[in-house]
């Protein structure tokens, strides 16, 4: 049986009459539609020299002809290689010559540029606009639709994700095909996706959040997406009355709870809010539940493994836990030092093991070897615990953790602490280089609107709470946390920022 995640997809839908994706202008495309374009862009990605196995780089705007684009890409048997929009020319020069693509799809306004870049690979280049215009739609508008979908094996790959790279250069995350399926159909199952779902897909489909997350559980339920170019709360807040779920990252939610529209009625017909992609507040979390009635189901993922624990359907959504492990996913913490797997509620890094985690990074195998384990659990280079019910606890990257005056301070302890306080929005903590710490730990601080907090209140706030070591050397404010377009603090541009914080004066002895 083809392993081909868009064989299994067809496969896997009942009704073809049934609208896939719509907009808010009411374009509607069926599954048949869907299944008839991909077909189109299929042969034009054969005609243009794409072979199984090659790979198709993309930088284009969200659009409809996007999404198709990715399932023609892994239905022709090729690896689909979304790049994030805001990457510039000297960026895509390194995921171009790493990658070697045979195609390479852009926006129009960019081609000059990447055609450039291209023909140092060899490339062919076509373009698609944000209308779903372009170079591609063309000649997909004078290619047969009908299209023998590629026999591919579980193990192949289906697409290449660099990571964000915020630490060195970035690296390929391979997936396979089973990788994607196994994922869709698990979280298909837990979050209790059907074919009557209605999905407001708000988020950009250069990433795994809603690329194959949202996009894939709609499609293998057989469920419909209401397909928004980019997020805007009165738009989503309209939609409501149509759909039945709403993927985000946290800062949706935030957003929409500034929205004086939120209400229990306005969202009395969504059964299911879930946050990813980044650590959603806990005041976040008890804000919106007071405001609507629902409870946001945080999970937790990566680029390297899709999803691997979520907060269940039934029980009890935990603020400031990320859930369960999934089915199938074996979640486990242990010493960053020895590997050695560590008691309930002991922090150390998080591994995991299961069908979702990714083959390895892209002509990096020293990078690969170096992140599996020998018995196959990958490190994911994340900080956490798992308490006494199960319920994993995400306390940061291993490269946040602050090592101060030789003691282990995790950043989420201190933030959890701060951001509880009265007048202050949100926080983040580093740790910065210091003369006779090591590195001193330290809080960026954004204030709630019209607050008037300052250093001294929060130290006192803080004294008794916290261990001494714990405690903030120095506590800045700024107007807001610098995030990546998936909402991210960037920490490592705070700690750029601040790196020379505790120097010492010109001429001090």
């Amino acid at each position: 049986m083809n392993a081909n995640l868009f064989d299994r997809l067809e496969r896997s839908v009942d009704d073809l009459t049934k609208a896939a994706i719509t907009t808010p202008a009411e374009e509607t495309v069926s599954y048949a539609e869907l299944i008839a374009r991909s077909g189109h862009l299929a042969n034009v990605l054969t005609a243009r020299g794409v072979k199984p196995g090659d790979r198709v780089a993309v930088q284009v705007e969200k659009s409809i002809p996007a999404l198709i684009l990715y399932l023609a890409t892994v239905r022709a048997g090729a690896v689909y290689l979304p790049l994030n929009t805001a990457y510039t020319l000297s960026e895509l020069e390194y995921f171009i010559g790493d990658a070697e693509p045979s195609l390479v799809v852009c926006d129009p306004g960019k081609r000059e540029g990447i055609e450039q870049l291209a023909a140092k690979v060899g490339a062919a280049v076509e373009s698609l606009d944000a209308k779903g215009q372009g170079t591609l739609i063309e000649a997909a508008a004078k290619a047969p639709d009908s299209f023998e979908t590629v026999q591919r094996a579980g193990n192949d790959l289906a697409a290449i994700l660099y990571t964000s790279g915020t630490t060195g250069r970035s690296k390929g995350a391979m997936l396979t095909h089973d990788n994607l399926v196994s994922n869709a159909l698990t979280l298909k199952e837990v979050w209790r996706f059907t074919a009557d779902d209605v999905l407001i897909h708000a988020l950009p489909i250069y990433h795994t959040h809603g690329l194959f997350v949202a996009s894939n559980v709609t499609l293998f339920s057989g469920a419909s997406m209401i397909f928004l170019s980019k997020f805007d709360a009165d738009d989503i807040l309209g939609l409501m009355s149509r759909a039945t779920a709403l993927m985000g990252v946290p800062t949706f939610y935030v957003r929409l709870l500034q929205h004086p529209g939120l209400s229990r009625d306005v969202t009395s017909g969504i059964r299911l809010f879930v946050s990813g992609s980044a650590p959603l507040l806990a005041e976040t979390h008890r804000e919106w539940s007071a405001r609507t009635g629902h409870a946001i189901l945080e999970r937790y993922g990566m680029t390297e493994t899709n999803m691997n624990t979520s907060n269940p359907y039934d029980e009890d959504r935990v603020p400031g836990t990320v859930g369960l492990p999934l089915p199938g996913v074996s979640v486990r913490i242990t010493d960053p030092d020895t590997g050695e797997e560590l008691a309930t509620n002991e922090i150390g890094m998080i591994e995991v093991k299961g069908p979702n985690v990714f083959k390895g990074y892209w002509r990096m195998p020293e990078k690969t070897a170096a992140d599996f384990r020998p018995d196959g659990y990958f490190i994911t280079g994340d900080l956490g615990k798992i308490d006494e019910r199960g319920y994993v606890h995400i306390l940061g990257r291993g490269k946040d953790l602050v090592i101060t005056g030789g003691f282990n301070v995790y950043p989420k302890e201190i933030e959890e602490e701060i951001d509880a306080l009265p007048g202050v929005f949100e926080s983040a903590v580093i740790g910065v280089p210091h003369k006779d710490f090591g590195e001193g730990v330290t809080a960026v601080v954004v204030r709630s609107k019209g607050a008037d907090i300052d250093e001294k209140s929060i130290f006192t706030a803080l004294t008794g709470r916290l261990a001494k070591f714990k405690l903030p050397k120095q506590i800045v404010f700024i107007e807001e946390l610098p995030r990546n377009t998936m909402g991210k603090v960037q920490k490592n541009m705070l700690r750029e920022k601040f790196r020379d914080l505790y120097a010492e004066p010109a001429g001090a002895s």
